[in-house]
């Protein structure tokens, strides 16, 4: 699996959007497939004009510390490169490294706050914000 450090430097490496575009879409074809039950509306994220669905499972580490781990899907090209790009960076780790983590400050780091349509943009900040939500929910059950 790719890291987000090896995308960070990957998009570096790619002067034009085109080529970054790209780039993204090819992460996308790198997802894990979802499974055709997972495609349910429990899992679609709201607030997406494509259609992006997230599953979640908890498992406990060693320590009995909770790990939330997603797999993502898109009918998006575009969309699901995205969703490669926000589960590389969130899944598999504990509640407390999610709320760590800035997402958007990353995407804008890529430079995407510029080169996405604000409809993508939206659900963008729709996806880590169900994330986030899952893992202050997780928090809250681990107390």
């Amino acid at each position: 699996m790719t890291t987000i450090d090896e995308i960070r430097d990957n998009f570096t490496l790619l002067d034009e959007w085109d080529d970054r575009y790209r780039y993204v879409i090819e992460l996308g074809r790198t997802l894990e497939p979802l499974p055709e039950a997972e495609h349910s509306t429990e899992n679609k994220v709201q607030g997406c004009v494509s259609q992006v669905w997230l599953s979640k499972r908890i498992d406990r580490d060693a320590n009995g510390q909770p790990r939330l781990n997603y797999l993502g899907d898109s009918d998006a090209h575009i969309v699901r490169g995205l969703v490669a790009i926000v589960l590389t960076l969130y899944s598999g780790h504990t509640p407390q490294d999610i709320l760590s983590k800035d997402a958007i400050a990353l995407f804008d780091e890529f430079g995407f706050r510029d080169h996405l349509t604000p409809q993508r943009s939206n659900g963008l900040r729709s996806m880590v914000e169900r994330i986030r939500t899952d893992a202050r929910e997780a928090l809250a059950s681990a107390s």
